[in-house]
């Protein structure tokens, strides 16, 4: 649930009758919010819920129910109460009237649809209330005592459904994303291949659970590695999605021992053709021998450096980005790795990362930053970069996505 949904609901709940017990309530919800236990949140709360609120709003106890394919299985009761464990069919008359209503109390327990006749709670009033959305919704029944008020249930149940219907969608988003997030590592993660002469080092940072930036790696032969650098536009699912089709896409036309040029065009027409035509993904893509020679296509991405003794080049022979436009045509371009130098392969989330005061951390910083650390191991290189980078913006959370490779020559 955000914070302002929980302020939202405070403010409510301060415009109510004293005897509803505001600060209970307000200080449940923000439990709610505060606390991050990984299993069996919906019981534990419920149970803090009528630890809480049962002498107030006479609650006698409490059973849950969770939702299968055509029933409501009791998962757990509170109160004392021995509640049957046959599973409550979804065309039960009562379940049928919470489900409807997301909140019904059952005044009359001789009514013909009370909790009572379907044999799920004894002969007293009782209330009902749904959370979540189909298919895993819970039903709530609470069973209530001689002296409860309508307005004071009806409305506490009301805010409890909200509230916690909003942290259950809340966390069963947040546990598809830790699913994504896993199947994207499991896609991109890979330590750095192993090149004679070489030092490889590569540094991610996503923004969110799952990341719109790749870094990822060819294995040609024992002389020959491919490596590449991409960001998708934007961050977070949607990016994350178009990476997957990106790097599946490249490693199927490189398999097949195909010219990076026409690779990347046959990619560029499957992305632009596809449900996510209308954004866009920027891609580097480079091919390193053991003699230092580098063959390489830029699409449209943040040009890398490659830092000789005693100047820098950037990197930009290729074409535009990945996905707008139907047809685009790409060139190679070719350069060597003398020994000591070093390339520097990164995405934009790095110079664009801004200062306090709202300055980029910009290119002439990083380009300072590795001609005074011409020297330095590939992995300590790529550390300080970010190291600075960080620092830069006051190490604040980092807001877009960052990769950063390094490859440097040894020397001889």
């Amino acid at each position: 649930m955000s914070p302002g949904a929980i302020a939202s609901m405070n403010d409510d709940l301060i415009s109510e009758p004293a005897t509803l017990g505001p600060q209970g309530l307000r200080g449940l919800f923000n439990r709610l919010q505060d606390q991050q236990p990984e299993g069996g949140r919906l019981e534990a709360f419920v149970e803090e819920v009528f630890a809480e609120l049962s002498r107030e709003l006479h609650l006698a106890a409490v059973l849950v129910y969770a939702e299968r394919r055509d029933s409501f299985e009791l998962r757990i009761g509170y109160g004392g109460y021995p509640a049957p464990v046959d599973p409550v069919p979804k065309d039960c008359p009562c379940l049928r009237l919470v489900l409807q209503h997301r909140v019904y109390i059952f005044a009359d327990p001789l009514e013909p649809a009370s909790p009572w006749t379907c044999r799920l709670l004894p002969c007293q009033p009782a209330a009902g209330v749904v959370v979540g959305r189909r298919p895993h919704r819970h039903a709530l029944f609470f069973l209530l005592e001689e002296g409860w008020v309508r307005d004071h249930v009806d409305f506490a149940l009301n805010v409890l459904r909200a509230g916690l219907g909003l942290r259950l969608l809340e966390e069963r988003v947040q546990s598809n994303l830790r699913e994504a997030a896993e199947v994207q590592e499991s896609l991109l993660r890979e330590e750095p291949p192993v090149l004679p002469g070489f030092e490889i080092a590569c540094r991610s940072l996503p923004a969110e659970l799952v990341s719109g930036d790749f870094c990822d790696f060819v294995h040609v032969s024992h002389d020959l590695v491919g490596f590449a650098v991409g960001d998708a536009a934007g961050h977070g699912l949607p990016a994350a999605l178009l990476v997957r089709d990106v790097v599946t896409g490249l490693r199927m036309g490189l398999e097949k021992h195909l010219r990076m040029e026409y690779v990347f065009s046959k990619l560029n027409r499957v992305i632009h053709r596809s449900n996510l035509s209308s954004r866009y993904v920027s891609l580097f893509y480079g091919e390193l021998e053991t003699n230092g020679n580098l063959a390489y296509v830029n699409a449209g991405h943040q040009p890398p450096l490659l830092a000789r003794k005693d100047r820098l080049q950037e990197l930009r022979m290729g074409g535009a980005v990945i996905g707008p436009l139907p047809d685009v045509t790409f060139r190679r371009g070719f350069l060597r790795l003398d020994p000591g130098n070093v390339l520097v392969l990164l995405t934009d989330g790095l110079v664009e990362r801004k200062g306090l005061r709202g300055e980029f951390f910009g290119e002439e910083r990083l380009k300072t930053l590795v001609q005074e650390n011409y020297e330095t191991p590939a992995g300590d290189l790529a550390d300080r970069i970010l190291e600075a980078t960080l620092a830069h913006g006051g190490g604040q959370p980092w807001d877009d996505d960052v990769t950063l490779m390094v490859v440097r020559r040894q020397g001889e």
